[in-house]
């Protein structure tokens, strides 16, 4: 399934022929850098950057070597020639992996930013589309108070931006290079060679290393893929709540011919947003796991290479994955308005409590007053099914100080919507940029319940 999903780029990212590529290109930099301070002869250089690294023949050396960087030499050097004495002059495995590995998460990020800027246009698109759209708010998972399916919206089209802007910061966390030798005291090679090598790669040299890159800044990579999937999660989560059957406002894409159970013909299940729910599991447990190699003994070791093989490309492309998964969900997301208003009427007015209290204190009653009130006919509404509004109307104590027509006007849905466009004009959603997607308010008169 994630074939199905995930970019053909973010593969090729984490494929093998990308990594021993970029550790290549490492080298290559470098042997450029000690050219250009005169250790290398200059006219060395074209052939190097003609060098190759065959996959086959690593694999060979591999078996005997039992060291993936050797085999790698090994095989570039075959490439080469007397030239190849230059390859690797004065470094340790970890500048070229380190700083390959680097250039792979860049890559990866620049993806991934491209993922969330598409969930974002189609996240905001549906906001807009259901501006306007009543759907009772929950909390504790009980009936609250009306807002508008595409508040709900807004807030994960907002939730998406700072995710996208956390991404930015993680790519500046890991976009350093270092090549400064065993245990990063740069005895066999000088800050200059670093400094001139990550210029050309496009990377910043790490201010200080030992013999690796200090795994704080992968930890923050993963991390925050890591929240990035779990805003995922929760979205898919309210989709799910959503599609409950005694909910049944909103559903997943369904298409024809598609089947829910083999045992249950009816069956239209959640089962995309539940795919990521426990795809984002997954994430943060990587995240755990690169919170873990932070701490590696002395200047390294290498308890932290196993596990980054498996949740550095694993995290990316799931996450990569998720937010592909997500858009296209909310781009076929069925939507149902009329169950929405009749899930608010469920309660028979309860809904509109808190206008009722905040009328009676503006009639002078105290706050404790007011709410005694309300509770005693709210509670009787709930007990016997009844009409909040008729029960206001027969409580002699609240008909004194609310007469009909002023408690009629209270149940209001329109009541709840009055400041949506100022909320979407803050976060960007204005009518003129979304125009093809906008609806109009809903009509919901005022009417007794």
């Amino acid at each position: 399934m994630i074939e199905r999903y995930s970019r053909p780029q973010m593969k090729r990212v984490w494929s093998d022929e990308n990594k021993f590529n970029k550790w290549l290109e490492v080298e290559i930099a470098v042997c450029d850098a000690w050219a250009e301070i005169g250790v290398v002869p200059r006219e060395a250089i074209p052939k190097i950057k003609l060098a190759k690294c065959n996959l086959k023949r690593m694999e060979e050396i591999l078996k005997e070597t039992r060291h993936d960087m050797t085999a790698f030499l090994g095989s570039v050097a075959e490439s080469l020639g007397e030239e190849s004495r230059f390859i690797h002059l004065g470094l340790t495995s970890s500048d070229v992996m380190d700083t390959a590995l680097s250039l792979q998460l860049v890559e990866a990020t620049v993806l991934l930013a491209e993922d969330l800027k598409e969930l974002i246009t189609v996240l905001a698109q549906k906001a807009m589309e259901h501006k306007y759209t009543p759907i009772i708010g929950r909390t504790h998972g009980v009936h609250a108070e009306p807002t508008t399916f595409g508040l709900k919206l807004a807030i994960w089209v907002e939730e998406m931006r700072r995710g996208l802007q956390r991404l930015g910061e993680a790519k500046k966390a890991i976009a350093v290079g270092k090549i400064s030798g065993a245990c990063g005291t740069y005895a066999t090679v000088p800050p200059e060679v670093e400094q001139r090598a990550c210029r050309k790669l496009g990377l910043m040299p790490a201010p200080v290393s030992n013999q690796i890159l200090q795994r704080d800044r992968h930890a923050h990579f993963v991390t925050t893929l890591a929240i990035i999937a779990s805003s995922l999660e929760k979205f898919a989560i309210e989709i799910r709540g959503l599609q409950r059957t005694e909910v049944g406002e909103v559903g997943e894409p369904f298409g024809t011919g598609q089947t829910g159970s083999s045992a249950m013909p009816h069956k239209r299940n959640p089962e995309l947003c539940e795919r990521i729910t426990g795809l984002a599991r997954l994430v943060r447990g990587y995240a755990l796991t690169a919170m873990e190699n932070i701490a590696l003994w002395h200047e390294r070791d290498i308890s932290h290479s196993s596990t980054e093989r498996i949740i550095l490309p694993d995290a990316c492309l799931l996450v990569d994955y998720c937010l592909s998964l997500f858009g296209s969900i909310i781009k076929g997301l069925q939507v149902f308005p009329q169950r929405m208003k009749k899930n608010m009427e469920l309660t028979k007015g309860l809904v509109f409590s808190q206008r009722v209290m905040l009328a009676l204190i503006d009639k002078g009653l105290s706050r404790q007053k007011a709410y005694e009130l309300v509770q005693r006919n709210a509670m009787k509404s709930w007990k016997e099914n009844k009409s909040f509004l008729n029960l206001l109307k027969a409580d002699a104590e609240v008909a004194t100080i609310l007469p009909q027509s002023e408690l009629e006007p209270l149940f209001d849905y329109q009541y709840y919507l009055r400041h949506v466009d100022e909320i979407f004009e803050r976060l960007g959603l204005t009518k003129a940029q979304w125009k093809s997607t906008i609806s109009e308010p809903t009509s919901l008169a005022p009417r007794a319940l």
